[in-house]
């Protein structure tokens, strides 16, 4: 099984693609979709959408997992974030990939055993459990790949049980 983890964003969105071999997990690709902020919106979301259909279309995960919005002070932020949602669970509606969505605290839950775990702790855990020889960069990468080590996680103990087209 490969699983597709997006830490969604319109300046920086992070992508990792994790593949269950056996009892082990293995990295197959991550990084990150980056946007500036000189260009328009509508540009800068048509580059996330290409980008991630790309990756849908050349590795053809069995599922996507999308970190799901935590409210933040700042609207803008917000709104921005939602739109690049917004785009991300298009293109994997469009390649009929099936959907989990997670609460950063679930993300942190399943990599750590700790819901309130560190950002450096939730690299740390992601590096191990792929058996990475560094720590995965940037954050926005390393976020994606511990939402595609959750994804992995939650269809294991659900076994693809889907509610509405989406697990947990």
């Amino acid at each position: 099984m490969i699983a597709l983890g997006i830490d969604p964003g319109t300046a920086i969105c992070g992508f990792g693609l994790v593949e269950v071999q056996g009892s082990r997990l293995k990295a197959i690709t991550y990084g990150v979709v980056e946007t500036t902020p000189d260009m328009e919106a509508a540009l800068r979301l048509r580059k996330i959408h290409q980008e991630i259909d790309s990756l849908i279309s050349k590795y053809r995960p069995d599922i996507m997992g999308v970190e799901l919005l935590f409210m933040n002070k700042n609207v803008r932020t917000v709104m921005a974030v939602g739109q690049a949602r917004g785009v991300v669970l298009l293109a994997a509606a469009q390649n009929e990939l099936k959907l989990a969505e997670f609460t950063p605290l679930q993300v942190k839950q399943a990599v750590t055993g700790y819901g309130k775990a560190t950002k450096e702790q939730v690299i740390y855990m992601t590096q191990r459990l792929l058996n990475l020889p560094n720590k995965p960069h940037p954050d926005d990468a390393a976020d994606a790949l511990a939402v595609a080590i959750c994804t992995v996680h939650c269809t294991s103990i659900n076994k693809m049980r889907v509610t509405n087209d989406r697990l947990c």
